[in-house]
Formats: structure tokens, C-alpha cells, sequence
């Protein structure tokens, strides 16, 4: 079997570049970027929860005693 890079890899290394593009430019005084401190609040808040509602919906959360009882079968106890 061959090994490759994984997608995930690629999209990591590339925000990085990206990221470092960005602050190398900045540092010569050049905005790629224009961002005011309102949209970097709204888009960190947004992406706190996006990111909450995505881990509380993949998580089992089991309300019925059946569902209950199926995860305690599940984990062996």
C-alpha cells in the first residue's frame, strides 16, 4: 500500500503559508487583510459557536432510558 498525504495535511500546510504570507506582509505595512475589531469579535463568537453545537451534535447524548441502557450494552457494563 502507498502512503500519502493526506488532505488534511495539505489544507493545514496551505492556511499556514497563508497565514505567514499574511503576517510577513504586515510586518512591511501592507493590509492584505482588512479586518476591524468588530468583524474579528463577530467571526470568533460565530466560530465559538459553530464550534459548540458541532461537538454538543456529534456527541451521544442519550435521553431515554432505552437509549441509557443501550450505552451502558455499548460500553460493556
Amino acid at each position: 500500500m502507498k502512503n500519502s498525504i493526506s488532505a488534511g495535511t495539505i489544507a493545514r500546510t496551505i492556511i499556514l503559508f497563508l497565514a505567514l504570507l499574511n503576517q510577513c506582509l504586515s510586518m512591511a505595512g501592507i493590509q492584505v487583510i482588512p479586518i476591524d475589531d468588530e468583524t474579528i469579535n463577530a467571526l470568533v463568537t460565530t466560530t465559538w459557536t459553530v464550534a459548540a453545537a458541532l461537538a454538543a451534535w456529534w456527541k451521544n447524548n442519550s435521553f431515554t432510558q432505552k437509549a441509557i441502557e443501550a450505552d451502558k450494552v455499548m460500553r460493556g457494563g
